[in-house]
Formats: structure tokens, sequence, C-alpha cells
């Protein structure tokens, strides 16, 4: 079974892959720069690593990562 955290990364993925896009989810997404497998996300100061994994999808790879502290998901392409 998938994991709750594993579910909506993999929405995010299949609806940047499909459509380009990061605005139209209830998901908050965050496009970071390509080929990037780790994200410090920033809050009140502190910083919080974010490991990226990798997700392959119609031919095309990308990286993918969740914050449950800001319930973001990072999107980094292969470029």
């Amino acid at each position: 079974m998938m994991s709750e955290e594993k579910q909506i990364i993999l929405k995010a993925v299949e609806h940047f892959l499909q459509t380009g896009n990061t605005n139209d989810l209830s998901i908050k997404v965050t496009r970071i720069p390509d080929n990037k497998t780790s994200y410090v996300e920033q809050s009140s100061g502190d910083g919080r690593s974010i490991m990226l994994d990798e997700y392959r999808l119609n031919g095309k790879t990308i990286w993918a990562g969740y914050s449950s502290r800001s319930g973001m998901v990072y999107l980094s392409l292969v470029g």
C-alpha cells in the first residue's frame, strides 16, 4: 500500500507532466531548478532539507519530494 505522502507526490508529478502546470491542484506545488535532488525549505529562519526521489512517467524523469511541515510538493525536472 502506498503512503499518503507518496500518493500526494505522484498526483502532483502526474498532473505536472500532463499539463505543465503546478497551480491547478488542491496540492501546493513548487517547481525548483532542474536536476536538483534536494531542496532547503526556509521556515521561520530555520532550514529543513527536503530529499527528492526519482519518478519516471511516460518516458520522462522528474525528481519530487514532499514537506509535511508546509504541505508543499517540490518538483525538479531531469534535463
